[in-house]
């Protein structure tokens, strides 16, 4: 009798793909529906990078505790619990009234979202062999990227035609049937699959990263906070998260207010950095496995990564000499290329130091991560205000992405949290 001819890892993958276009299309709403938010509810520039601090805020603060509940849980009941939990507030977004209640809402979206990416980590984990883990992780975080992409001038219609919040009630429903579909197909493990086939039941088992006994048991924060390789990972992805927040959150209205664009023509500039972030994604997780294929582990994790920092850095800075829209950017998608470049070697090297505890390590990271997005949401309208420029900011993106070329250089995804 055949086998079934689509891999259950495929499908884990493709449903994983999924699950990160939906995160950042309720992510990437709350930006495109700044100005009538604005208008209704009276908020000022400054408010409204509170508001998207705010989601900054409870992301990062909720990636260490969900990635703690995906390691002792599973993945099954915890991404369906946070996709369920964030697509509710993603549909209260709709029903605010005013500043305090925003605040509220978006922390707590972003306490729920928090759960994604440690939980996909765990996943990763247990069912795709180490072999695959780049080109995997290369196909997850573009969906982010184009789910974003997607979702500027989708959400600008969206927003045209039912109101901002009408479009938060719908893409709240979006994410409550997703979760459905998680929970009653997937498996913590592949040899608890009813439909996966020996053969490929098998195949992870055997190629699969391994844990050691004392991988097995609780991590201890002591190990976490004591790991050379926990606070390089933390350091390098605050840098890497700064430049890239800035696309969820102040690109579209930066473009818009300072070409003098309407709302469909800044979408469609704005949309043009994440879609070179998706290819940033997938040529870095191509690079990851084809030079770990030659027994070259260390390298395989430092090179893309500190090629991405490279480019990040030199975008950031030519883009402010660009004197039209087109020209900015063309060079803040170099720039955002280079930044998603660093996402499959960072979450690799969380899951290679991690193991059994992927979803704690990486969530950690993550925090760290997001806590440059909360300083990001912050910093750009502050700094405008303080230097009467935007100038500035890029700069400081620039000199972040430096100096994380040199943490990269010091990090030994060979070695366990106890060994460095």
């Amino acid at each position: 009798m055949r086998g079934p001819l689509i891999p259950k890892r495929a499908v884990l993958v493709f449903n994983t793909f999924l699950l990160s276009v939906l995160l950042y299309i309720d992510r990437i709403c709350i930006s495109v529906a700044k100005d009538p938010i604005s208008r209704d509810l009276g908020f000022t520039a400054t408010q409204m990078g509170w508001v998207l601090s705010a989601f900054a805020l409870g992301y990062a603060l909720f990636q260490t505790p969900s990635g703690h509940l995906a390691d002792r849980l599973g993945p099954r009941k915890v991404l369906t619990a946070v996709v369920t939990f964030w697509s509710v507030f993603t549909a209260l977004t709709g029903a605010v009234v005013n500043f305090v209640q925003m605040l509220f809402v978006r922390f707590l979206f972003g306490a729920g979202e928090a759960g994604a990416f440690p939980g996909i980590a765990r996943a990763v984990f247990s069912w795709i062999p180490m072999k695959e883990r780049g080109i995997v992780q290369g196909i997850n975080f573009p969906g982010s990227r184009l789910g974003a992409a997607f979702a500027l001038p989708f959400v600008a219609w969206l927003i045209h035609r039912f109101g901002w919040r009408g479009s938060f009630f719908i893409l709240g429903i979006i994410g409550i049937v997703w979760a459905g579909f998680w929970y009653l197909w997937f498996r913590n493990d592949p040899a608890e699959h009813r439909s996966i086939s020996d053969a490929e039941k098998d195949y992870i088992l055997s190629n699969r990263q391994t844990s050691s006994a004392d991988q097995v048991s609780s991590l201890s924060v002591k190990s976490l906070l004591h790991s050379k390789n926990m606070w390089l990972a933390m350091a390098q992805y605050f840098c890497s998260n700064f430049t890239f927040f800035f696309c969820l959150t102040w690109l579209f209205p930066h473009i818009k207010s300072t070409y003098q664009l309407d709302s469909l023509h800044a979408a469609g500039y704005s949309s043009l950095p994440l879609i070179f972030g998706a290819v940033g994604n997938w040529f870095s997780g191509f690079l990851v496995d084809r030079i770990y294929a030659n027994d070259k582990w260390t390298l395989s994790r430092r090179l893309p990564a500190i090629i991405g920092f490279s480019l990040a850095a030199i975008g950031l800075v030519v883009s402010v000499y660009m004197t039209t829209a087109m020209g900015a950017v063309i060079f803040l998608s170099l720039a955002i290329f280079g930044a998603d470049m660093t996402l499959s070697p960072s979450w690799s090297f969380c899951i290679d130091i991690g193991k059994k505890h992927s979803g704690v390590v990486s969530g950690t990271m993550n925090m760290a991560g997001n806590l440059g997005s909360f300083i990001t949401a912050l910093a750009f309208p502050y700094l405008q205000v303080w230097t009467q420029s935007t100038t500035t900011f890029f700069f400081v993106g620039a000199i972040l992405n430096a100096i994380a070329v040199f943490l990269w250089s010091r990090m030994r995804p060979e070695k366990s949290l106890e060994e460095w």
